[in-house]
């Protein structure tokens, strides 16, 4: 593959459909869910092999916490099962990940999974994976604006020094760039509280596909809209 023109740098996804997905073939809805594991296989390789150099995935919300406690369940099992299977292959493509999103509330097992792949991947430079769970964008803002307060309290920082990059390095993963284009599956055009902060000059596209089916070639037209969006050339597979 060649690539040429601009490749959007921070990509954001929010995988949607894995129910319907599920519904439609007549199957439970974690077989969508699992199904569904196949297709960030699918974005993360091409992702790597497209040079985005960081790409952030809305896995869990803040607010699908009211889904029906078995699915909740099952699917906290599912995303500790794809941090495990997936280290060697993570390590192998030069993959960071990061956990952007609160910890509170998240079972320890998965916290323990997870600090496991997020220290063993630190060196990694070739791809910075993001997994925002029980993650939300208005309670990110909120996070940041407490620990700004409790910085002012302890003589850390300034009120009249706050501004907008110093609000960034109160976010999740600080060092993470403002999003250039966010993919929804699924049909929807809506943002669902994902990367509030980061989206603001972000081109977004949405897709009836949904997630389970979602490929490469998908992506690649996602690529091309934000480039003719911001004046670059194609990326040719």
């Amino acid at each position: 593959m060649s690539k040429e023109g601009i490749i959007s740098h921070h990509l954001g996804v929010i995988m949607d459909g894995n129910g319907r997905w599920a519904q439609a073939r007549g199957l439970p809805r974690m077989a969508g869910h699992q199904a569904g594991i196949q297709a960030v296989r699918r974005m993360v390789e091409a992702c790597g092999e497209l040079g985005i150099r960081v790409l952030t995935l809305y896995t869990f919300s803040t607010g699908n916490w009211q889904r029906p406690q078995a699915e909740v369940s099952s699917l906290m099992r599912l995303i500790e099962e794809f941090a495990t299977r997936e280290l060697p292959e993570l390590q192998r493509n030069g993959v960071r990940v990061q956990l952007m999103g609160r910890r509170e509330g998240l079972p320890s097992s998965l916290l323990r999974t997870l600090d496991h792949a997020i220290e063993q991947t630190r060196g990694n430079d070739h791809l910075t994976l993001n997994l925002a769970l029980n993650y939300g964008g208005r309670a990110e803002i909120v996070d940041a604006a407490q620990a700004i307060l409790a910085a002012h309290r302890r003589g850390e920082l300034d009120a009249a020094e706050l501004d907008e990059g110093a609000l960034v390095r109160y976010l999740y993963c600080p060092d993470v760039p403002d999003a250039d284009l966010i993919i929804r599956t699924g049909g929807e055009y809506r943002l669902s509280n994902f990367l509030l902060w980061r989206a603001v000059g972000a081109v977004f596209w949405s897709t009836p596909i949904l997630w389970p089916d979602f490929q490469r070639e998908h992506l690649l037209a996602a690529i091309q809209v934000y480039q003719e969006q911001s004046g670059g050339n194609h990326v040719r597979a």
